[in-house]
């Protein structure tokens, strides 16, 4: 596995050009503190949240 920017050329020939046995992958690096949690979950989790914090008062209603 190669970890490095393509020439545009290098681009060109991979989607045009003659096939290859070689595969190529996008990596998404991830910045500090950043998480592998999707958006739905994240979403859910903060719902979670919310829910927890409105206190026994708002079930009664």
């Amino acid at each position: 596995m190669r970890l490095r920017t393509l020439s545009e050329a290098e681009c060109y020939a991979r989607c045009y050009g003659a096939r290859s046995e070689e595969r190529v992958s996008v990596v998404r690096v991830l910045r500090s503190g950043e998480s592998r949690v999707g958006r739905g979950e994240r979403l859910r989790e903060l719902f979670a949240e919310r829910l927890d914090a409105r206190g026994p008062e708002a079930e009664a209603a």
